[in-house]
């Protein structure tokens, strides 16, 4: 059972405002905070600021790891060592919602995309999982290295666009567009399967792969991947910059032609 309390408010542009009773403290990503009480107690820890056997040394090298996951070298830690409650508050970097899972839930272990953790409770940790399969590596859309989330309370990751929570039972399979994926239980079997036919996979539109997901286990889809939404955008400002461009030659057509009207009439 969580010793936290949070709300998540709006609805597209999330933040989720956390609660922390007396002497108890939560991870959060750098500038992701956007608002706490003036009681909270700061402090800057390497990582997600968890131990390590090998001292200083070790504690260094799994916050380097940690930044092939998508996430900060440093994180922040906020503790509240007053006798009431005291809240902070951390919003979404993207365009989509925040979700709160309990890691106790999920067997105290979470599989996310890079860059998926926003917070956590203290206790938290963030480190590399490597896809084994050479072909969900090279293919999957997220590459060799996803975020492994491992501990026993709430944490929160964020999504783009809409978002969907799936239960897989034994055997069941379902197929994904590797962008939509954000999160899986670790009992979810995650591979990349081919599209089957060229036609499909040239002119289709979703690409020459797919994910292909196996239960038991519990997955979190997400409708609009910040890789097509960047897609998307770039294609409209190169689009208007060409009609811009477009114009600018017209209007210098235009005045070429009337200099060269007038001095032809001279």
């Amino acid at each position: 059972m969580s010793d936290i309390s949070y709300h998540i408010h709006g609805s597209d542009l999330q933040f989720v405002e956390v609660t922390l009773p007396p002497n108890s403290s939560v991870i959060g990503e750098q500038g992701a905070m956007m608002y706490m009480d003036d009681h909270l107690q700061v402090d800057t820890v390497l990582g997600d600021g968890s131990s390590s056997s090998f001292g200083a040394v070790g504690r260094f090298f799994k916050a380097v790891k940690r930044t092939f996951t998508g996430e900060s070298l440093f994180s922040s830690r906020y503790s509240n060592l007053m006798p009431k409650e005291q809240r902070v508050a951390f919003a979404a970097p993207t365009l989509g919602k925040i979700i709160a899972i309990d890691l106790s839930q999920t067997g105290g272990e979470l599989i996310c995309q890079k860059g998926a953790f926003l917070a956590g409770e203290s206790g938290t940790e963030v480190n590399l999982a490597w896809q084994k399969r050479l072909r969900v590596g090279f293919f999957g859309g997220e590459g060799f290295i996803m975020q492994r989330i491992t501990g026993k309370g709430v944490v929160f990751i964020n999504a783009t666009g809409a978002l969907t929570e799936m239960d897989l039972s034994v055997g069941q399979a379902l197929r994904v567009d590797s962008g939509c994926l954000v999160a899986l239980s670790s009992s979810v079997t995650y591979d990349i399967n081919y599209a089957g036919k060229i036609k499909t996979a040239i002119f289709g539109g979703e690409g020459l792969f797919y994910a292909s997901l196996q239960g038991p286990g519990r997955v979190w889809i997400q409708s609009l991947p910040m890789s097509r939404l960047s897609a998307e955008i770039m294609g409209n400002a190169l689009a208007g910059s060409k009609r811009g461009m477009g114009g600018k030659f017209y209007v210098l057509l235009v005045i070429v032609g009337v200099l060269i009207s007038l001095f032809t009439e001279q």
